[in-house]
């Protein structure tokens, strides 16, 4: 009885297509906040309700949502529920998420403008939710979650050019989905409300809707921490032949952190991991760079087993043993036994724009529209106009 009440509040409520997605509008970004999840609760500032596909709506009076899964149903505050979607409204207030089991990051709750959808996967359980906001919302909370917001305003609108540039282009590639970006290190890490202060609003608000081009068309803005040296070509990292995404200088990042730092990795982990790829690998004797990128990275390595060798990108490397633990493959063995030891420099892939040479040229006076072009030649400044598909004009 209780099934059947909620589901006709709601109505028939079915997975929506990404052609055209659901509540999408040419001013809205789809962001993953969570996926795999058993139990999402969601207040709100003022009231909240839930809608439909349809447009069904029901207004909660407490302000409070929990959906949780299990064994393959689902329910929405306690009443089991029969539908695969819904959509969480704040009424004009901030929505608070906070989310259960299934999700890397979940302290302290995430606080977001926009909507939030939730969806019923198609497994065995677990649910996940997308986040539909306002593209300039969107990128106030990638800005601080990205960069310092104590650097220069400069370098803040860089970071706030590249980070809407990147969604995007994000979101042409991916139509056939149900989000665009994923809120974490995959795409870009966006944090919601959480960090956005004045100086944050500033950079956004000042480089409204402007965004970097190659041919009438937004560009994969990549960016990473620390160069270290010269940076790299998307060919070497991810065999794309972008002409705008070539390797340049780098000679402003001497003073970032990561600017040097050694690693340790245990030989029996990387044995496992390798293993559970389904590679037929034996006792890992040696380890050794093989070849080199123009920039200097280690793009290939030689690892001799008692079952023979293996040749590995030093890209999938850094994959098996840690992004947070190799920061980057400009990096040297410098001893290998039951630990491998490495020394190198820079932090992350290093294609795109240097966050911290972004810093550096910004507190030596340039402005944000020469350090974009320095790192990303061939490019273009305009401003997008979402009254029509991804349309341009100049700044």
């Amino acid at each position: 009885m209780m099934a059947r009440s909620l589901s006709v509040l709601l109505g028939c409520v079915g997975l929506v297509t990404a052609a055209p997605a659901f509540g999408q509008t040419e001013d809205t970004i789809r962001v993953l906040l969570a996926q795999d999840a058993s139990r999402i609760q969601v207040s709100a500032e003022q009231r909240l309700s839930v809608q439909s596909v349809g447009g069904h709506e029901r207004v909660f009076t407490d302000s409070v949502v929990i959906a949780a899964s299990h064994d393959g149903t689902w329910s929405l505050n306690g009443e089991v529920f029969s539908g695969t979607a819904l959509t969480l409204l704040g009424n004009g207030a901030g929505l608070t998420l906070r989310v259960g089991q299934g999700i890397e990051s979940t302290a302290p709750p995430l606080v977001v403008d926009g909507t939030l959808r939730i969806l019923r996967g198609k497994g065995p359980g677990g649910l996940a939710v997308v986040n539909h906001v306002d593209v300039e919302e969107y990128v106030k909370g990638v800005v601080p979650a990205e960069m310092s917001a104590a650097w220069h305003p400069e370098a803040l609108k860089v970071q706030a050019i590249v980070a809407r540039t990147y969604v995007l282009y994000q979101r042409q590639a991916n139509k056939e989905r149900e989000y665009d970006v994923v809120a974490s290190t995959l795409d870009q890490v966006y944090r919601g409300r959480q960090g956005v202060d004045r100086r944050v609003q500033d950079a956004v608000e000042s480089t409204k809707s402007l965004a970097l081009t190659y041919q009438n068309e937004p560009i994969l803005a990549a960016f990473s921490s620390t160069a270290a040296g010269p940076t790299e070509d998307a060919m070497n990292v991810w065999s794309k032949d972008l002409p705008y995404l070539k390797g340049v200088e780098c000679p402003f990042d001497a003073n970032s952190p990561y600017y040097q730092w050694r690693a340790e990795f245990k030989l029996q982990d990387l044995e496992d991991k390798l293993g559970r790829q389904g590679l037929a690998i034996g006792t890992i004797a040696n380890l050794t760079p093989l070849t080199y990128s123009a920039a200097g990275r280690v793009a290939k390595l030689r690892i001799l087993h008692s079952q023979g060798e293996l040749v590995l990108r030093g890209e999938d490397l850094r994959r098996l043993v840690g992004y947070g633990v190799i920061q980057s493959t400009q990096f040297e063995v410098e001893s290998i036994g039951k630990t491998v030891v490495l020394s190198g420099r820079g932090a992350g892939h290093a294609v795109g724009l240097c966050q911290w040479g972004a810093k550096e040229m910004a507190d030596l006076g340039y402005r944000f529209d020469t350090i974009l072009r320095y790192y990303f030649p061939g490019t273009e400044l305009k401003t997008v106009r979402t009254a029509a598909p991804l349309a341009w004009s100049k700044p």
